[in-house]
């Protein structure tokens, strides 16, 4: 998704369920060094792929979070939250969000078209 605009700049999916940084390492997407990835405790090992990467601090029986630690997750769910809306806007067609019935082969088309017109839609 681009920041400033909130487009759908890129989509990617698989057949059945996959986790979301399995579906990542598959796409063969490869991020630039001065990119940041803002991403959610799903993609735990992209750290270790891409430096730039920002995600929130997970807490434990043991290390509970600390102000500064909250303040910071906080900060970072606010700038995601715009992904999580566009995420939404798609899953509105319940191309997604739901069992995909019709032909596999007209998929990939389909779910472009449907970016295609969140993106008509942001830009109004």
């Amino acid at each position: 998704m681009h920041k400033a605009t909130s487009e759908v700049i890129c989509t990617n999916y698989t057949n059945g369920k996959q986790h979301d940084f399995k579906l990542f390492k598959n796409s063969n997407i490869h991020l630039k060094k001065e990119t940041v990835a803002l991403t959610d405790t799903g993609y735990l090992g992209l750290k270790k792929i891409h430096d730039n990467t920002v995600m929130p601090k997970k807490k434990s029986k043991k290390h509970p979070l600390t102000f500064a630690d909250k303040k910071r997750n906080k900060e970072l769910s606010s700038q995601r939250v715009l992904n999580e809306h566009v995420i939404g806007m798609i899953k509105r067609f319940k191309i997604v969000a739901d069992k995909y019935r019709n032909r596999r082969k007209r998929f990939s088309l389909r779910f472009n078209l449907i970016a295609g017109i969140c993106n008509f839609e942001l830009v109004k």
